[in-house]
């Protein structure tokens, strides 16, 4: 009997995005399979920050189709879309004012969740945070690898089917960035859900995603695993990549 393809979660396709006389994307096509997990990686400026944001609509296309789960995003309330996805920005976004709890259950409780408090609860496990700890905290009082922690588990206390995370361990010093992406990639492990992850370190995209989109000045140059980029370099700039990162 056939195996049945896989579906696919998110597809761009012939994208164009400018800001003034700059090219953001320049008809960028990239799919990513349900339950896969692939980086996004390229120099400041090369897109990859446009390309993630193109799925949960804080970016419009100026032309290209985008879809998540089979659906146009178009044709879908762009509030509504930003509550169903995960999403993780690289300085956490918390709410100052707002404690640990209520920041990690505030996408369930957006989405009317009755359990919404036990979701938070549940995600700070998650993300190995002990709630009767770090539940009653605020944002100020935690170190910076506890309030990425603490974004994660936001990002994932309504079980999103998709997770976007852009540069979401760059601020971090080099141990707690470690640390945080060992745990990261223990817990998308087990959730099995679709990631994509916008990163400027090689050696982070290869640990943590199974395909890597390397970027440049608006266009995708390759598109693989780990491996292939490494051992079959399709542009001597992704071979450049991999010379400076030490991995060539």
């Amino acid at each position: 009997m056939a195996q049945e393809a896989a579906r696919v979660a998110l597809e761009l396709r012939d994208a164009e995005k400018r800001y003034g006389s700059v090219q953001a994307l320049a008809g960028v096509s990239f799919s990513l399979e349900e339950g896969r997990r692939a980086a996004l990686i390229g120099e400041s400026g090369s897109g990859k920050t446009t390309l993630l944001r193109t799925f949960n609509r804080t970016v419009e296309l100026d032309a290209g189709s985008v879809a998540v789960e089979g659906q146009d995003v178009r044709a879908t309330d762009p509030v509504m879309l930003r509550r169903s996805i995960g999403y993780v920005q690289q300085e956490g976004g918390l709410l100052p004012h707002w404690s640990v709890e209520r920041n990690v259950s505030l996408v369930p409780r957006l989405r009317g969740m009755p359990d919404s408090e036990e979701r938070g609860r549940e995600a700070l496990r998650l993300v190995g945070l002990d709630p009767t700890t770090f539940a009653a905290r605020w944002p100020r009082h935690l170190s910076g690898g506890q309030r990425q922690r603490v974004a994660l588990a936001r990002a994932l206390a309504a079980r999103p089917r998709v997770l976007l995370l852009d540069e979401p361990f760059g601020a971090l010093d080099a141990i707690t960035r470690s640390e945080l992406q060992e745990a990261f990639g223990e817990v998308v492990e087990r959730l099995r859900i679709t990631v994509l992850l916008v990163t400027h370190d090689l050696r982070e995209a290869t640990l943590l995603a199974e395909r890597v989109a390397v970027m440049r000045e608006g266009r995708i140059e390759q598109v693989g695993s780990p491996e292939e980029l490494r051992s079959r370099p399709a542009t001597p700039y992704v071979h450049r990549l991999h010379e400076r990162a030490g991995l060539a």
